[in-house]
């Protein structure tokens, strides 16, 4: 049992032997880690507070460079601003200047000014002076006086050259009209052609009346491919055996008529082969335009043509005007021309040339804006026309007859030989109607006259006017005015005679 009390005092001892030794253990391992802790911190203030000595030593550094650069860039612009207000203020003293020569030249103007007033008062006064005993002496005021004098003057002015031009008129007359009739009347003599009428439409002839169903196709799915690649309408109708193409293009419209033959005649009528027989007519229309332009260059006799200008010319074989053939009139114009020309010894190749030419702006007003002979001068002028034929063409329906050469008379001749000969042209009645009611209106729309008739299918015009308003040289005077006005605004093949009837009745009865 003492042996059992011995262990256990032992263990005890042993226990608080070991847990003195733990607490003693423990306390040191809390001291150590606070002092580390301590000594770590206080490295880190000293630490921090070197950096912030630093950074204050550096931000005082870069305010001083701050500080400096902003003292240099405010003189700069001080020095600036110094030289601004300097350069101002010389401005203002040349201006101030300035204004000073402006004010000493205003006086001076004003002194000027007042001086001339007063020399225009004196002038005035003068005038006034001069005029009252001017309308004392005559009996008539000034503002009579100048309407007598204007209208002494216009009078005689206009009965001088009323008498002179009709002197001039009847000496030309006497000397011309009878080598000019005899000249005409050869050349047309010589020369006469074939009359061509076409219209704006073409017929096809087609062998049966199935051929106009696969001429429409499938929902007109060909008819309306054939007007799409030729530009011209189709008319299918109850006209047997037959399809019309209608068009104001007569190229086009050959166009359209060849493929449409030709399709008809193949039997294959589909769009692709609609586009592919258009392409090959198309073709063969320009081949046969540069042929026709060649062939009446040969048959006029002009040669040396630009290709270009001999295109041109073999489209008007498919051109008319009042139902005469372009191309024809051409020929036949360039062949009046150059008989005339050799029968006044003018210059043949030159008129002939002019001639063929003169209608070439026709084929191109729908490409170009302008009048026709505008046109083609400036057509062939670009295509090396010597300038004198180029003169001619612009010429033969608005000219100047003092600048007129003698071949650019030749060709408004033989123009209007051409289209004005019986049988060359050809007009509709609603046409001709509306041709006559324009000439007697233009006659009608002049003070003095009566009535007017239009005769001779609309050659002539003749006026009846109002004795007691127009006189003899008045009626001389009114047909030149109604000749320019019927120039100016209408338009009409060959030429109108003018003619003004002023007639006096004296009536009396016996009783």
């Amino acid at each position: 049992m003492l042996s059992g009390i011995l262990l256990v005092i032992v263990g005890l001892v042993a226990v608080a032997v070991g847990g003195w030794a733990g607490f003693t253990l423990r306390q040191r391992a809390a001291v150590d880690p606070v002092k580390s802790a301590d000594i770590a911190s206080a490295q880190l203030r000293a630490e921090a507070d070197a950096r912030a000595k630093e950074i204050l030593l550096q931000a005082q550094d870069e305010a001083a460079r701050l500080r400096t650069s902003a003292e240099e860039e405010h003189r700069g612009r001080r020095a600036e601003i110094l030289r601004q207000e300097k350069r101002l203020q010389q401005k203002e003293e040349n201006l101030d200047r300035k204004l000073e020569d402006v004010d000493q030249r205003e006086r001076g103007l004003q002194t000027r000014e007042r001086e001339i007033d007063g020399l225009e008062r004196e002038a005035d006064e003068l005038r006034i002076s001069q005029t009252r005993e001017l309308e004392q002496l005559s009996g008539l005021t000034m503002d009579e006086a100048r309407e007598v004098i204007v209208a002494q003057v216009e009078q005689d002015v206009r009965d001088a050259c009323t008498r002179r031009a009709r002197e001039l008129e009847l000496e030309a007359a006497e000397n011309a009209e009878h080598w000019a009739r005899q000249i005409i009347g050869t050349a047309i003599q010589r020369y006469s052609s074939d009359q061509v009428t076409e219209s704006t439409v073409s017929v096809v002839h087609i062998p049966n009346e199935e051929m106009k169903g696969r001429i429409i196709g499938r929902e007109g799915r060909n008819i309306r491919a054939l007007e799409a690649a030729t530009g011209i309408d189709l008319i299918v109708d109850d006209t047997p055996d037959a399809v019309t193409l209608s068009g104001f293009d007569p190229v086009r419209r050959e166009i359209a008529r060849l493929a449409l033959t030709k399709l008809v005649t193949d039997g294959r009528i589909h769009p692709a082969r609609i586009e592919e027989i258009v392409g090959k007519a198309k073709q063969e229309v320009e081949a046969h335009i540069r042929q026709e332009g060649e062939t009446a260059a040969y048959e006029a006799g002009v040669h040396g043509l630009h290709p270009e200008v001999v295109k041109m010319m073999g489209k008007m074989r498919f051109r008319t005007s009042y139902g005469q053939n372009q191309l024809q009139h051409s020929i036949e114009t360039a062949h009046l021309a150059s008989m005339m020309a050799a029968e006044l010894g003018a210059d043949v190749a030159q008129t002939r040339r002019a001639s063929f030419l003169h209608d070439i702006g026709k084929v191109m007003t729908s490409d170009v804006e302008g009048p026709h002979h505008i046109i083609g001068a400036d057509f062939i002028r670009r295509f090396g026309e010597i300038p004198a034929v180029c003169e001619a063409v612009a010429g033969h329906h608005d000219h100047d007859p003092e600048y007129q050469s003698t071949e650019a008379v030749l060709l408004q001749a033989a123009d209007a030989i051409s289209g004005a000969r019986p049988g060359a042209r050809r007009e509709s009645v609603e046409h001709y109607v509306k041709r006559l009611e324009a000439l007697e209106s233009v006659a009608n729309s002049f003070e003095g006259v009566e009535k007017s008739f239009a005769i001779q299918a609309g050659r002539e015009v003749r006026i009846v006017v109002r004795p007691d308003e127009i006189d003899d040289q008045g009626a001389v005077r009114l047909a030149r005015d109604i000749v320019k006005r019927i120039e100016e605004t209408l338009q009409y093949p060959g030429q109108v005679k003018v003619t003004v009837v002023r007639e006096t009745r004296a009536v009396d009865f016996a009783r």
